[in-house]
């Protein structure tokens, strides 16, 4: 026995309980009482421990030598104690934190490690219960002891709330602070976090309702902690670490302290503390009152009109004639008659118990109104914040969440901080650069995730389900005050803000998710799970989000949004190796597959031969033992019926297994490997039972692969918002307005408002009044409408007499509608309650008839077409049918219903436009990768293109690279072209004069940019049905008069040549493809939409923005812009074919018409000329013949002044080609400069008259030569226009 214990080190009370223990070391006890005695044991030591610490006499606390020691061994305890924490509940019950921890730190906070020593401690003690015990216990003692440590809490933060301690803690943060990086030591940045962590423990401790029975403007516990922060500059420290760059490694923790400080106030509360009311809340005020005394004068009056005029003793008793008892009898009443109106069955009953499972949700979230100084100080606070923390630490809080650097649900004090004060500052003044940081799409985007998160946990993690059910409603709230920060800025007066505002909404309306969050949510509504707020916030949420969409709608004849389809895959087949094989079935197999041998006369295909392998390589399974498996893979083949691949694995067999003849000798006979394969097909083959399984999963993942790549489409469709209000008439979602709607007494008039709101869209705009026939309705607008009160709801009230009047209208003619109440109905459902019900047996649509005439008709017809090749056959028979009514559906029914074909979708139209598919984590650090390697290269976008692996279109590409950031604006992808020096004419040329005069159309130019015509291309199949418009007609300038064709051609055509003449050759072609295509299109498709005009080139681009081809798309009809939703000019739908094709034949450049092959002469110019005047007006011709007549003079004579100075290979041409070389000048300038535009710079090296000459030459070789010559001509074009600059 130790017996070296002096009266220094324990107290009179502690050396008498180690005496007693020496004496049980020579005793023995039941297990039981050991058990008891190493309790108390440890109780004993521990209190010794915490004796050892010091003594406070008076206001003074005198430390032991070995209190530094006993600090540490009480951290050791805690870090020991069991399940019921019992060392947390014996130093709790025990003070110490109150009597010896504190006046520790305040007394002797100069001994640093005692300090640092003492801050760990208290941070143990201080923690939530939840972290000691991980949740709350379900079992009753462990229940008890949670609930102890939480009492212990509560006097540790009613300890805490003194000035001298956060005095002491604010002036050693202070210290800390003020040393350099270079200079702060690892231990004083974990003091710092401990600091942090301990305030943070003290602000979490909860209320206690019993003790703190505190009514509104009185200082409870919190309030008072609250004051001394402030009133030790703590707050002051809290704003410095949100606010400065070189501490941002503390930004959760001040955030978490930050919201801590403000849990029970609310941001409405504090805007408006020490704020004189204005008269529009003291009017807001008066209504209220009002409207409660008229509630309280009604009640009065009800219970006076209830008592009779004459006082009796007897109440007297009643027979109730129709209402049976639980005997035959009726029920007989013995109140009073006034009472009779609450009389129930259920009076007097016993209520049923609810199980846990099955209760509602109860609110948990409390709010009083703190004293008025606390509140002033919290105000001022919140303005500091706002001005010069908020942005900066909202954005350090959420990379922290991205990147996953902080703990787990940290996200909910980023959603809390964002609702709060967003709040405060819209009640503020609602300045929206103090919250610009969270004021952005991407915000909307990290609460729409966070929010499916949390239901998607609530489902799956059942226990958990009320906590995750409070997070999604924080994320819900931020939200909603999002929303209504949005819809504070688009009513500024700043011009600026109310911009940033409609773009936030165009985005936000645009994307599908954020459309239908609130559909999400309210279909998805459970009671027993989510509170009764979380119901109110969302009804608000979504009638805000209704209002701002439908503001935003008005003035807007064409809104694009997104549309995302999921393309479900159908179930795959069993394979057939699965199905009972029966003798009759092997016998039918075999017949056919022995018929396909002989045919075949046993001779394979090469790739059966020489790409068969009988064994799998990569096996684990040794090749010498893989004949069984390749015995089962013929067999299958077998069953399949598929005989040649039967025969070449049984050889392919063979030639790896030789040995044993088991596949047949080498020289085996074709009847020989017959029936061997016969034996096989009937032979019983061991098969392994993982084989099948093995290829379920193989199948299972690959579909899922699949199914990860293509199963989300999206595209882009014209919003209707009447069309997105029918989501709304759905009783799964009607459902939770009429639960909220229950509590109307309690409900604030905003929240009734926008109950009724949305029941009236469902009835009255939608015209689905017969949705809301229901008893339950009903039962509660009975409620309503007998209230005493109803006068305070009079839209209420208004509403149900409205619903009534519709019932009972109806019920005049549909003798079943007092049925229909029982039920919850569809939409369908209305439609026959209110229209009228189907007869039994009718089908909903009538059965189309087809007489046998018109289905051998239909049949001829098929066997006449189905090899000419058309792209759609359905299309070339419908106009062939006798019976031209018949509709594309009917023809297709048909056609499958007679076995012309196998199914629907080998005759499913072709639809153009891709599809687009979302990109995938990988291919988008491809497409970086891809980036960073060429984006110094002359083609960036090009090289991406041929290196993808997913290929994807040019337009998509160019998106997904602005999106991620790689580039600021679109024209950094395009093409780097060298360019020519302009042309020398600067002034109006003969050529110019000519097709001026002339405005003759031309064929199509064969130069054309194979690269901006692939680009267009590919941008037309991306857009094309995925963007559809109202159509809209251009409507011109009043008093504009009606141009004739032949006008507007010589107009279009003055313009042409300008644009010419500036270098915009190539986006001029570029139109015309365009206009050529879309009357192409909309020949083929019978449908005429706008088509947008999208530049994919630098050169097609800068002509958008030119005047002078702004001026050309005026000419032709090109619609601009409607507004912000639109970007690009667009080809309306009005314009019929023959418009567009006669505006695209006016944009030709006159030499091609002018000017024909090698071999045409003067005359034949001559005769197209006058071919082509004989088309336009009598007015017109004299002007063009006398305009040809001057330029073929004024040629001849400048030829013949010229002959002398000509190219010898030039004077040996004939009168004619001379003639033609005179005709080709016309436009030899305007192909010039063309040709630079257009034409590569290979070709531009090889337009030399000596290689000319060679090509000449050549011309008679072969046809390859022969389908380059419109080349040829042009560079014959190039060398006579050089020829004539040389004259």
């Amino acid at each position: 026995m130790n017996s070296n214990i002096t009266l220094r080190e324990v107290t009179g009370h502690t050396l008498l309980l180690y005496c007693l223990l020496s004496l049980t070391e020579t005793i023995s006890y039941p297990e039981e009482a050991q058990h008891c005695m190493d309790l108390y044991m440890m109780n004993c030591e521990l209190l010794a421990t915490c004796s050892a610490l010091g003594y406070l006499e008076g206001e003074t606390y005198h430390k032991e030598p070995d209190c530094l020691e006993s600090v540490k061994d009480l951290i050791r305890y805690l870090r020991h104690e069991d399940d019921s924490r019992d060392i947390r509940q014996q130093l709790g019950a025990a003070q110490i934190l109150q009597n010896d921890l504190l006046p520790i730190i305040t007394q002797h906070g100069q001994d640093k490690p005692l300090f640092d020593a003492c801050i760990r401690l208290m941070v143990n003690l201080t923690q939530p219960a939840l972290l000691c015990f991980g949740k709350i216990p379900d079992d009753p003692a462990f229940r008890h002891h949670f609930l102890q440590v939480v009492s212990y809490l509560q006097a540790y933060k009613e300890a805490f709330a003194n000035e001298k301690v956060f005095t002491v803690l604010s002036e050693t943060l202070y210290n800390l602070l003020q040393l350099d990086w270079e200079q702060r030591h690892e231990e004083d940045n974990l003091l710092i976090e401990r600091m942090l962590l301990l305030v943070r423990n003290v602000l979490h401790v909860p209320a206690d309702p019993y003790e703190e029975k505190n009514v509104d403007d009185d200082a409870s516990v919190h309030d008072k902690l609250l004051w001394a922060i402030h009133m030790s500059g703590m707050d002051d420290l809290l704003k410095f670490l949100a606010s400065a760059q070189s501490e941002q490694q503390w930004s959760m923790h001040v955030l978490e302290v930050i919201s801590l400080m403000f849990r029970e106030q609310t941001p409405e509360l504090l805007v408006s503390a020490g704020q004189a009311r204005s008269a529009q809340e003291k009017q807001k005020d008066s209504n209220e009152l009002e409207a409660l005394r008229q509630k309280e004068l009604a009640e009065k009056h009800s219970r006076t009109m209830q008592r009779g005029t004459r006082h009796s003793r007897f109440r007297g008793s009643y027979v109730v004639q129709g209402l049976k008892s639980i005997s035959e009898k009726d029920v007989i009443f013995h109140q009073g008659l006034h009472n009779f109106k609450n009389y129930s069955h259920d009076a007097g009953k016993a209520t049923r118990r609810v199980p846990k499972r099955k209760q509602v949700a109860q609110d948990t979230k409390s709010q009083r109104r703190s004293v008025l100084n606390v509140r002033l100080f919290l105000r001022e606070f919140c303005a500091d914040f706002l001005d010069n923390c908020y942005n900066r630490l909202m954005y350090l809080v959420k990379e922290s969440l991205i990147r996953e650097h902080a703990q787990q649900h940290d996200e909910t004090y980023y959603l809390w901080a964002l609702s709060f004060f967003m709040a405060f500052n819209r009640g503020n003044g609602c300045k929206a650069e103090l919250v610009s940081e969270t004021l952005s799409v991407r915000t909307f985007h990290f609460i729409e995730k966070n929010v499916t998160n949390y239901y998607e946990m609530m489902l799956t993690d059942k226990k958990e389900a009320t906590s995750w059910s409070r997070r999604m409603h924080l994320a819900l709230k931020a939200y909603q005050e999002l929303l209504l920060t949005v819809n504070e800025m688009d009513r500024s007066k700043d011009e600026n803000i109310r911009q940033s505002a409609s773009v936030i909404k165009s985005n936000i309306f645009y994307l599908m998710e954020y459309r239908e969050i609130f559909l999400t949510l309210l279909r998805k509504f459970d009671e027993k799970m989510q509170p009764r707020s979380f119901l109110q916030d969302l009804v608000e949420s979504t009638h805000l989000f209704l209002r701002m969409l439908e503001r935003f709608c008005k003035g807007r004849n064409n809104l694009l949004v997104q549309k995302k389809k999921v393309k479900r895959k159908k179930q795959k087949k069993k394979s057939s190796s699965q199905t009972e094989n029966t003798p009759e079935v092997l016998e039918e197999t075999w017949t056919v597959v022995s018929e396909e041998l002989r045919t075949s006369g046993f001779e394979l295909s090469k790739t059966l031969t020489e790409g068969v392998m009988p064994f799998d390589a990569a096996s684990e399974i040794p090749v010498t033992e893989q004949r069984t498996e390749a015995m089962i893979r013929i067999q299958d083949a077998l069953f399949a019926r598929t005989g040649p691949e039967a025969l070449g694995l049984l050889r392919a067999a063979r030639e790896v297994w030789p040995e044993g003849d088991v596949f047949g000798a080498a020289d085996v006979q074709p009847e020989e490997e017959l029936e061997l394969l016969k034996q096989i097909l009937f032979a019983e083959l061991p098969r392994p039972a993982h084989t099948e399984a093995a290829m379920e999963e193989d199948e299972e993942v690959e579909e899922l692969e699949e199914e990860e790549l293509e199963s989300v489409r999206v595209s882009e469709t014209e919003f209707n918002f009447l069309d997105f209000i029918k989501r709304f008439a759905n009783p799964n979602i009607i459902r939770p307005y009429l639960l909220l709607l229950r509590s109307y007494a309690s409900n604030t008039p905003h929240t009734n408002h926008c109950i009724v709101r949305m029941l009236h869209r469902v009835a009255v705009d939608l015209k689905m009044d017969a949705l809301l026939f229901q008893l339950s309705v009903f039962y509660l607008f009975n409620k309503v409408l007998t209230d005493s009160a109803a006068a305070a709801y009079k839209e209420l009230v208004t509403f149900a007499k409205y619903i009534l009047n519709r019932f009972f209208a109806l019920a005049a003619r549909n003798n079943k509608a007092f049925v229909e109440l029982l039920f919850w109905k569809n939409v369908g459902t209305v439609r026959e309650m209110t229209e009228g019900y189907r007869q039994e047996g009718e089908d909903a649509k009538k059965k189309v008839t087809w007489t046998p005439e018109e289905q051998e008709e239909l049949r001829q017809l098929y066997e006449e077409h189905k090899d000419s090749g058309v792209p759609d056959i359905v299309e070339t028979l419908l106009p062939l049918l006798t019976n031209t009514n018949r509709t594309r559906r009917q023809v297709v029914t048909q056609m499958v219903s007679m076995g012309l074909v196998d199914s629907v979708k080998d005759l499913k139209k072709k639809k153009k436009g891709t599809c687009i598919v979302l990109w995938t984590e990988d291919q988008e650090q491809e497409l970086q990768m891809l980036f960073e390697e060429f984006k110094d290269s002359d083609d960036v976008l090009g090289n991406i293109l041929k290196r993808l692996t997913a290929k994807r279109s040019r337009a998509r590409v160019v998106d997904k690279i602005l999106s991620l950031g790689l580039v600021s604006e679109r024209r950094d992808l395009y093409k780097k072209r060298r360019r020519n020096a302009p042309g020398k004419s600067t002034g109006m040329s003969e050529e110019d004069f000519f097709a001026s005069v002339s405005g003759a159309p031309e064929e199509d130019s064969m130069d054309r940019d194979e690269e901006a015509d692939d680009d267009l291309e590919e941008d037309k199949d991306d857009s094309e049905e995925e963007r559809e418009e109202v159509v809209r007609p251009v409507q011109g300038k009043k008093g504009r008069r009606r141009e004739s064709a032949a006008e507007r051609n010589v107009s279009v055509g003055a313009v042409v040549q300008d644009l010419r003449r500036e270098g915009l050759s190539g986006p001029v072609l570029w139109l015309q493809n365009c206009l050529n295509r879309a009357a192409d299109d909309r020949e083929e498709d019978g449908v005429s939409h706008p088509m947008p005009l999208v530049p994919l080139t630098e050169d097609n681009e800068d002509a958008m923005e030119n005047k002078s081809f702004q001026r050309l798309l005026h000419k032709i009809g090109i619609r601009p812009p409607a507004d912000e939703q639109e970007s690009f000019w667009r080809i309306p739908a009005t314009m019929s074919i023959y418009q567009l094709r006669t505006m695209a034949s006016s944009l030709n450049p006159p030499e091609e018409s002018e000017v024909g092959g090698e071999g045409e002469s003067e005359s034949g110019v001559a005769v197209n000329l006058e071919a082509e005047q004989q088309d336009e007006g009598s007015d017109g011709q004299e002007l063009r013949a006398q305009a040809i007549r001057a330029l073929l003079l004024a040629r001849q004579r400048k030829r013949s002044s010229a002959d002398t100075r000509k190219d010898p290979s030039v004077e040996e041409e004939s009168p004619e080609s001379k003639t033609q070389s005179a005709g080709a000048g016309v436009g030899s300038k305007t192909s010039v400069k063309r040709s630079r535009v257009l034409d590569s710079d290979d070709e531009r090296d090889d337009d030399s008259p000596s290689k000319m000459n060679v090509d000449t030459e050549h011309s008679d070789g072969s046809d390859e030569e022969a389908r380059s010559a419109p080349a040829k001509r042009r560079r014959q074009r190039v060398l006579s226009d050089d020829e004539d600059e040389e004259d």
